[in-house]
């Protein structure tokens, strides 16, 4: 990260306040999911922030660099946040009803940065995209090695199958908007696991 960078974290750390990086992150989520990555430019971004689109540049290189960021910590607290839950749980059955709560929580609450993820990973730069693709392999097998213990006559294969067809379930919560939060919450969960029990 860079100088600026630390400074914004640091700053983050001290008043509770999204820092002027997190900022330009979220606005530029919003802005990608809406228009495209390739219909946003950086004074979109900067406007979006009350910024001029050079003064961006103190945070980020250019355009490219913040969606290898965005996508970059989207797929890490992904893996991080999985990992925890299936570390928490005392059962697998536990830990799999726990990991579809998670990304189910993850998607309506950052419905924008799930769009931007579905939609934009061949807009990375190449180390960008190993890096991501290196996070999301270990994020299926979080959940595949749970879905095998929870149900131990699916072969590994067939759950990482699995696991990526309720990924696209759960992901498409950006686009539903006919139930409140928490009867989607349960909706989505009650599917999902129902998915995962059929893969028997």
């Amino acid at each position: 990260m860079t100088e600026a960078g630390d400074t914004d974290t640091a700053s983050r750390a001290v008043t509770g306040t999204p820092s002027r990086r997190d900022q330009i992150l979220a606005a530029a989520a919003e802005l990608f999911a809406h228009h495209g990555f390739h219909g946003v430019g950086i004074d979109d971004i900067g406007a979006a922030v009350g910024v001029s689109g050079p003064a961006l540049y103190r945070h980020f290189r250019g355009k490219d660099a913040i969606l290898g960021e965005m996508l970059t910590s989207i797929s890490e607290d992904l893996l991080h946040g999985g990992i925890a839950r299936a570390k928490e749980a005392t059962t697998a059955t536990e830990a799999l009803t726990a990991l579809v709560r998670f990304h189910t929580d993850f998607a309506l609450d950052h419905p924008a940065l799930i769009t931007v993820q579905e939609r934009n990973l061949g807009n990375l730069r190449d180390e960008d995209r190993r890096q991501v693709r290196t996070l999301q392999r270990r994020y299926v097998e979080v959940w595949a090695n749970i879905i095998t213990d929870a149900m131990p006559d699916v072969p590994l294969p067939k759950a990482r199958s699995s696991a990526h067809a309720v990924f696209g379930l759960i992901n498409s919560t950006p686009h539903t908007r006919y139930l409140d939060r928490a009867e989607l919450a349960d909706l989505l969960a009650d599917m999902a696991l129902g998915a995962l029990h059929a893969a028997r």
